[in-house]
C-alpha cells in the first residue's frame, strides 16, 4: 500500500528509524507507515513516546515540505496527544491531513492508527517555509 520511501529516512538522526514509508493520496492528504521492531519498544515493551513524535514530526514535515512547492519546512510547532499504546510488530498507518498554507507556514494534523486501525496517537502541528 504505502511504497516509496521518503529520502529523509536516509539521512541523519532518522537513520535510526528506518523504513519509514510515505505516500501522497491527494493535495491535502499523505500517508505514511512503519512496523513497530524491537528497538523501538520502551521499558514497558510498547511503543516509545519519542519514536511514535519522530515519525509523526517526520510524517508531517515531508507533507509540508511537498504542499510548500518542495520548499525545506521546519517544525515550529507540534503537539501530540498519545491515545492508546503501538505494540510490537503492529504496522503502524500515519494520515495526515493539511489544513491550511500560508505565504509562510503549514498547518498540519494527523493521526496514526495502529494495526488494528485504532487510533494510537494524534498530533497538530506548524511548519515554517524556509526561503531558498
Amino acid at each position: 500500500m504505502i511504497k516509496k520511501p521518503m529520502d529523509e529516512t536516509k539521512k541523519g538522526f532518522m537513520q535510526n528509524i528506518g523504513d519509514l514509508s510515505f505516500k501522497k493520496i491527494d493535495e491535502s492528504n499523505f500517508e505514511f507507515g512503519i512496523k513497530v521492531l524491537e528497538k523501538f519498544l520502551n521499558s514497558g515493551g510498547i511503543a516509545h513516546g519519542g519514536f511514535i513524535a519522530t515519525i509523526a514530526d517526520t510524517g508531517m514535515g515531508n507533507a509540508a515540505h511537498i504542499c510548500a512547492g518542495n520548499k525545506r519546512c521546519v517544525t515550529i510547532n507540534l503537539d501530540i496527544k498519545f491515545v492508546s499504546a503501538g505494540k510490537l510488530n503492529d504496522q503502524l498507518l500515519g494520515k495526515v491531513k493539511v489544513l491550511k498554507t500560508t505565504k509562510t507556514l503549514v498547518f498540519i494534523y494527523c493521526e496514526i492508527l495502529d494495526s488494528s486501525r485504532k487510533v494510537i496517537a494524534s498530533a497538530s502541528g506548524v511548519w515554517k517555509k524556509l526561503k531558498a
